[in-house]
């Protein structure tokens, strides 16, 4: 999705402030008629899709969250990054809790106008694609939320934000009510949009999404083992629906001429009016004054197979501005991340960068298959084929003894540890890993080792914000984590 400024945010927020301040004045008995809040104002399509902008911008806006790879807050303690050390503070993921809710404030009046009927000018296949696009949304903020911090609370377009009775929904409800999101937007998104609407989610996009709702309700904290055949049902008809395809070229996959096919199903995309933010962040400093802010662990670069794939993800050497240096020459004792750094040395050197950040690729579908079809029936050669499709792109097609293809001769054990180590390198530094890790129980094992001794399951879930236990006494800690509540 593209990123325009909106003022939805502020005008919910005005509005909530104006209604409060009207009731508290007994004597202010005028009543406006040009006032512009949730209640007048999503009468049209385009009014409705300012919220579907306002939500991801919110989240992807420059310098906002996921946009600038906010891994030290969220993301730092998987086995990619460096720097993590399992030592969570009380206040860890506070803006990861917030502005997900802030997305979600977005979408609720756009959905509740549509459910009330304010569009009478629009046909009902158009509200349908609308809604399925603001409740595939709403569903993706949910399962961000579910993953990170467990039982959440459960906004809707008819809940009262400001009521003191909000409570945390249990793991199993909120899970029902993304699929219940998800599975509207599989039905009801198209199967592919054009012109300046390309990067939207379409149809494909939707289930893939779900197939990984699936997939991670079979593992932890859900442990329902039944829902792997949900998911490889889904991501196989993503696969021979045929409207996507691996990108040939592993050197192509993250180049700017890429962005809309035919891997990248869902991204937020940048452009030349507004980007996000500066390539500086993945840059050492001998590179167009780079800060190199995010940068991969050591331990996890050195056991990434040497094939194409390592030279096209990570950053080894200078490909751009001709000083014939190494991350070694650099200082650093790792390489660098590459994936984000495909726009022209021109750019760099200005600091602006039209990549666009993939949310979900093809790449994971074929992924999401295997590792579900391998559950349900063992190594099949479907099973096979689907992640050998992903080596044979990593390797240029030259055998690696590293990164050896899937056969049928695997136990079912092997070839599970075996595609979540694939998934680890083809979709390293996109927001998976993480998730990955806790879903399959493995923290304790892929840590740093130095850091071993300050694991704990708690580890898990992150700490509910201290400030929203301070303000609403029926909400309830994560354990392992304060509660200035008691609770």
């Amino acid at each position: 999705m593209n990123r325009r400024k909106s003022t939805i945010i502020y005008l919910v927020m005005l509005s909530g402030a104006l209604l409060l301040l009207t009731a508290r004045c007994s004597k202010l008995t005028e009543k406006p008629t040009d006032f512009v809040g949730p209640a007048n104002f999503y009468n049209t399509p385009s009014q409705i899709e300012s919220a579907f902008t306002a939500s991801m911008d919110v989240l992807y806006g420059g310098w906002t969250f996921y946009d600038w790879y906010n891994y030290p807050q969220v993301f730092g303690n998987d086995d990619q990054v460096n720097g993590g050390d399992l030592v969570i503070g009380e206040d860890f993921g506070n803006d990861c809790w917030s502005k997900h809710y802030v997305a979600i404030a977005n979408l609720n009046p756009a959905i509740k106008a549509l459910l009330d009927g304010k569009l009478t000018t629009t046909s009902q296949e158009d509200q349908d694609i609308l809604m399925a696009q603001a409740r595939f949304l709403r569903g993706w903020n949910y399962f961000m939320l579910v993953r990170y911090y467990g039982d959440v609370p459960l906004i809707t377009e008819e809940t009262d934000p400001t009521s003191t009775e909000i409570t945390r929904a249990p793991i199993a409800e909120v899970y029902d009510f993304i699929i219940n999101d998800l599975t509207f937007a599989t039905q009801k998104l198209p199967v592919a949009w054009s012109g300046d609407q390309r990067a939207r989610p379409a149809m494909d996009a939707a289930k893939t999404l779900l197939a990984k709702v699936y997939i991670t309700m079979a593992g932890y904290p859900v442990n329902d083992p039944s829902n792997y055949v949900k998911a490889r049902d889904l991501a196989k008809a993503v696969i021979d629906a045929g409207n996507y395809s691996l990108t040939p070229d592993i050197n192509k996959v993250f180049a700017l001429e890429s962005e809309f096919g035919p891997e990248f199903m869902w991204s937020f995309h940048n452009s030349q009016e507004e980007y996000v933010i500066e390539p500086q962040i993945f840059l050492p400093g001998e590179m167009a004054g780079g800060w190199g802010d995010v940068t991969p662990e050591k331990l996890w670069a050195d056991a990434f197979p040497d094939e194409p794939r390592k030279s096209a993800y990570l950053l080894l050497d200078d490909p751009w501005f001709g000083t014939g240096t190494t991350y070694v020459d650099w200082g650093n004792n790792a390489p660098f991340l590459k994936k984000y750094l495909y726009d022209t040395p021109e750019n760099m050197e200005k600091n602006v960068s039209y990549e666009c950040q993939p949310i979900i690729r093809y790449a994971d579908a074929l992924l999401l298959f295997a590792e579900a079809e391998n559950q349900v029936n063992g190594p099949t050669q479907a099973a096979c084929d689907a992640v050998n499709q992903i080596i044979n792109r990593a390797t240029g097609g030259v055998p690696n003894p590293l990164d050896p293809l899937f056969t049928t001769s695997m136990s079912k054990q092997e070839f599970d540890d075996a595609v979540i180590q694939q998934r680890s390198w083809e979709l390293c530094f996109e927001y998976d890993r993480w998730f990955d890790i806790c879903r399959k129980r493995i923290l304790d094992k892929v840590t740093d080792p130095d850091y071993g001794q300050n694991f704990s399951p708690n580890d898990y879930l992150m700490p509910i914000p201290q400030k929203d236990l301070r303000l609403n006494k029926n909400l309830t800690q994560n354990p392992g984590y304060n509660n200035p509540n008691g609770k």
